[in-house]
């Protein structure tokens, strides 16, 4: 049977969406106004994750400075310090991430840029949220 032809038995469903590569991942992309699922970007959770974990170990005392975390974790300081920066970002914004809530073009490299420390600014300078006000 080919594509042209249909028989009585034979349901026919188009649905538009295109394939985007998205951090080395192909992500499917509904057309606009189709409703999607929250979906979790596993690389902005593990950052997340990390950052937290860092935080908990220098705040306890684990290790004294991040240098000396960094050389433990085998990574670069400058790395670290960019990452530890996401423990700065509102709680809301950390829980649409962790939610799948924020905008599907946001990426850790775009997160790890530097945003403003005081939440109210983040909601409004950030594209983390997909509230009115953030961008």
């Amino acid at each position: 049977m080919t594509c042209g032809t249909s028989s009585p038995d034979t349901i026919t469903l188009h649905i538009p969406f295109r394939i985007v590569k998205r951090g080395g991942r192909k992500e499917m992309h509904l057309p606009q106004g189709a409703s999607e699922l929250p979906r979790t970007d596993s690389t902005l959770v593990k950052a997340l994750v990390r950052a937290f974990r860092w935080k908990r170990m220098l705040e306890a005392g684990e290790f004294a400075t991040i240098t000396e975390l960094a050389e433990s974790e085998g990574i670069a300081q400058s790395y670290m310090t960019r990452v530890l920066r996401l423990t700065l970002l509102a709680p809301d914004l950390v829980e649409a991430i962790l939610d799948g809530k924020h905008r599907a073009e946001v990426t850790l490299a775009q997160v790890l840029e530097t945003f403003p420390v005081e939440w109210w600014s983040q909601r409004l300078e950030t594209p983390l949220s997909d509230q009115p006000e953030a961008l």
